[in-house]
């Protein structure tokens, strides 16, 4: 079984159900698991057409939609491997993602991926084809050989389709379970990407456990469901959502607009299973935030009701594991006609069933608010080198603060001398591409992988997350502290979008805070405070009173070595394509130490 059989499968025996949506134009435009086949069918028997072995690297560079899917699934058809690239990946990324990948054919999505391809053509000599899917901009004015639009493409794929018929389904039939079916590359938060290498059989071992496993939705998950695809599909979080998980129970996949566009396409879809990395809960809680201290005298006096309602209901649920008491349920049952529902509706979550936050560490605060208003939050954990399954709190069974139990089939241990979290599993990846000793250094001598997550067991089932091994900090005075626990509390804040706590080796621990935009820049507008940039809003006196009556709030719930003694305001919004945030927006420290070492010296000075 590959991913390719499944969604050919799918086809066989629910060819006319919806398997996703797409907009265009404002239209809603459906394709149905026939469609889909058909379409991933053409992709796998063009690249057989151009000459494509079993093995060969098919990367893509685009946004969420229809054509990646198509290329994803064809291009493991065709037994060859995908590489996802990031669409906010720099001309010079792209040239490594390209030039280690050694892949042989680029699907890019418009003009500004083809631009960055033809940039780097010459650190690329493996690079035979670049697929463009938009022709605006291309078509008629760039003359490159290797350039191809994506309907040429397709009509080479239909033609080698009639004249070799069964071409790609002795492709499929001569699959084995240690095919390398994607090439996966890790953020890069400490040096150039390691690319990830999952097999036919750790896919399948990741749709098994999230689709048999009852470790993402109860009860199961099935064709009735809808979902939302936003984040990344190179990323492996999105692509389990959107891809495998899809293929797997058969769900409705639905591509946001844009990622600018999530809330409003939230509310058009309201799905029932919606995944998001904690950016995204954290925006969702200060639009809402906003909202209120915006609305007139009456509502606000109404939602500040129903929130504390909200509260004391989530409270209560973080005590019994996320499981509903008479009390709680009378209490959500009336606020549901009064406030709830209108809320759900408006934040697109109206029908959601399970909601997971995973991919990197969230405040507690946050997950209780929407466990409050009657989202059922789940943090789960994985990474890309064990497919993105380790551990999940099950429905009913949750502890705030934690990223659950192990999943079925999941062995996990922690080191007793370093504390750091292992699993093993068959998911384990097959290793990082070209890179022996890398690989090496991931696993241990009996065969675990070492996640470099430090964690400790809670009541012997759960496991926290303290933090990663090399991000952990050593005051000067010996003394062990966890960055991200600080870090999650002040970005609890609606104002606080980035907080990077620093003291390695330093007297003191200090922070270097980025505020959130709009929501600061909505407080101010109500206290008549004028700004014209970013960086001048920060510097607003007022704004850092704002900044440091939150980090008080949290110091208070600190012990005193772990208070932030100073802070300073970051100038600028951290960019991608700056270099200070990976394309997951996990802030690059490093990066953040050099660029803003003035301003750190300038605490400890």
């Amino acid at each position: 079984m590959t991913l390719a059989a499944r969604v050919r499968d799918r086809a066989e025996r629910m060819p006319d159900r919806v398997a996703m949506r797409e907009k265009d134009f404002g239209i809603w435009q459906e394709v149905t698991w026939a469609q889909y086949w058909e379409h991933a069918q053409d992709f796998a028997h063009a690249l057989l057409a151009l000459g494509i072995q079993p093995g060969d690297r098919v990367a893509i560079q685009s946004e969420n939609r229809r054509e990646w899917l198509y290329t994803d699934v064809g291009t493991v058809a065709a037994r060859a491997t995908t590489v996802g690239l990031y669409p906010t990946n720099p001309p010079s990324e792209v040239g490594y993602l390209l030039s280690h990948s050694g892949a042989r054919v680029l699907v890019a999505e418009d003009q500004e991926q083809v631009d960055k391809a033809l940039a780097v053509l010459d650190r690329c000599p493996g690079l035979e084809w670049i697929v463009y899917i938009e022709p605006r901009g291309i078509r008629y004015r760039y003359d490159n050989e290797r350039l191809i639009w994506w309907d040429d493409l397709i009509e080479q794929g239909r033609k080698h389709r009639g004249d070799y018929p069964e071409a790609v389904a002795e492709r499929m039939a001569a699959a084995q379970a240690d095919d390398i079916m994607t090439l996966i590359y890790t953020s890069g938060t400490t040096g150039p990407p390691k690319g990830a290498m999952l097999s036919v059989s750790n896919v399948e071992f990741a749709i098994r456990t999230v689709v048999d496993g009852g470790g993402f939705a109860s009860p199961a998950p099935n064709p009735d469901d809808v979902m939302l695809s936003y984040l990344p599909l190179c990323h492996v979080a999105e692509r389990i959502f959107t891809t495998w998980f899809n293929a797997g129970a058969g769900t409705q996949v639905n591509f946001a607009e844009s990622i600018a566009t999530v809330q409003e396409n939230l509310r058009e879809i309201q799905p029932t299973i919606l995944f998001g990395v904690p950016r995204i809960w954290e925006k969702i809680l200060a639009g809402v935030q906003i909202k209120l201290a915006s609305a007139s005298w009456l509502k606000r006096v109404n939602t500040r009701l129903w929130l504390g309602v909200a509260e004391r209901v989530g409270a209560a649920l973080v005590r019994t594991g996320g499981n509903h008491t008479l009390g709680t349920r009378l209490a959500y049952a009336i606020g549901w006609v009064f406030f709830y529902r209108a809320l759900r509706e408006r934040i697109g979550m109206r029908r959601v069933r399970f909601a997971a936050s995973g991919a990197a560490p969230i405040a507690p605060e946050v997950l209780r608010f929407f466990m409050g208003i009657g989202v059922p939050m789940h943090e789960l954990y994985g990474m890309t080198e064990n497919s993105a399954v380790a551990t999940g709190n099950r429905p009913g069974r949750v502890k705030l603060g934690t990223v659950g139990e192990p999943q079925v089939g999941i062995e996990l241990r922690i080191d007793p001398d370093t504390g750091e979290i292992q699993t093993r599993h068959d998911g384990t990846f097959v290793g990082y591409f070209r890179d022996p000793p890398a690989t090496a250094a991931a696993m241990t001598s009996d065969g675990w992988l070492k996640t470099g997550d430090i964690g400790e067991w809670v009541d012997g089932t759960h496991v926290k997350i303290t933090d990663r091994a090399k991000d952990i900090i050593i005051t000067a005075g010996g003394k062990n502290i966890a960055p991200s626990e600080i870090e999650n509390a002040l970005k609890a804040s609606p104002f606080i979008k980035e907080a990077i706590v620093i003291g390695d080796r330093r007297p003191f621990v200090s922070a270097l805070v980025g505020i959130e935009l709009d929501t600061v820049g909505e407080w101010a507008q109500r206290r008549r405070i004028a700004y014209t940039t970013y960086r001048d809003l920060s510097e607003k006196p007022d704004v850092k009173a704002l900044v440091q009556s939150i980090v008080d709030k949290v110091n208070e719930r600190l012990a005193p070595v772990e208070q932030i003694k100073k802070f300073r305001m970051l100038p600028k919004e951290l960019d991608h394509e700056d270099g200070e945030l990976t394309a997951t927006q996990k802030v690059k420290r490093s990066a953040i130490a050099k660029l803003f070492a003035d301003q750190v010296e300038e605490m400890y000075g």
